[in-house]
């Protein structure tokens, strides 16, 4: 039976899953590196050997692209048998208040495999409150979020402000002001002193009780 895998190395191995599943390879140490927010490709390198020791992966000889997968359960599971992902349900975001994490830390939450890019870690977060009902984003829905530090005009990203406060938003960029636009009339934009984006959404799942 494999070892207890730690955040950061169930991070990694995820990712790997992902980028298997939509790529059919693969992906290089840098890009794991990129996709899990780790500058040294070493820390990559450590963590892969990490699960390697555990019995999670295997490395192929003679091939960097190859990382086979051997816990078939943990590959069922962040992967299903259909063309599905389980992602990690990483908390609660609303409005102006801080991220509230999940109560269990190992819950996951499944989503179509096309939703995703594959090149960067996912994760969902379910959503409290109604800023963003405009743009079909309703309290109680789960939106699925790709995480990366870099956003374009109109995305709708995951927002870390002024160093607590998490916020999901539409991103715009006005000369050097940065604007954080909610979908809903009745509510102001934030102008943010500090920022730090942790993601972008790409998708929208609601459940019907």
């Amino acid at each position: 039976m494999p070892g207890v895998l730690y955040k950061k190395e169930r991070e990694v191995l995820e990712y790997i899953a992902q980028f298997q599943k939509h790529h059919g390879y693969s992906p290089t140490l840098k890009e794991i590196a990129q996709a899990t927010g780790h500058r040294a490709n070493s820390t990559i390198h450590t963590l892969i050997r990490s699960l390697v020791e555990k019995g999670y992966i295997q490395k192929v000889d003679g091939n960097t692209r190859v990382l086979k997968i051997l816990d078939q359960k943990t590959a069922d599971r962040m992967l299903g048998a259909e063309p599905s992902l389980e992602l990690p349900l990483m908390g609660y975001i609303a409005a102006g208040k801080p991220l509230e994490p999940h109560t269990d830390p190992n819950a996951t939450f499944q989503v179509s495999a096309s939703m995703i890019t594959g090149k960067k870690t996912a994760y969902v977060l379910q959503v409290k409150g109604n800023s963003m009902i405009e743009d079909g984003i309703l309290d109680g829905d789960f939106v699925v979020v790709e995480r990366t530090n870099q956003a374009y005009n109109g995305d709708i990203v995951v927002a870390l402000v002024d160093n607590n406060l998490a916020t999901l938003k539409r991103f715009y960029k006005e000369g050097e002001r940065v604007i954080l636009k909610p979908a809903n009339a009745t509510m102001e934009p934030i102008y943010p002193t500090s920022l730090t984006i942790q993601g972008k959404a790409v998708g929208v799942i609601r459940k019907y009780q």
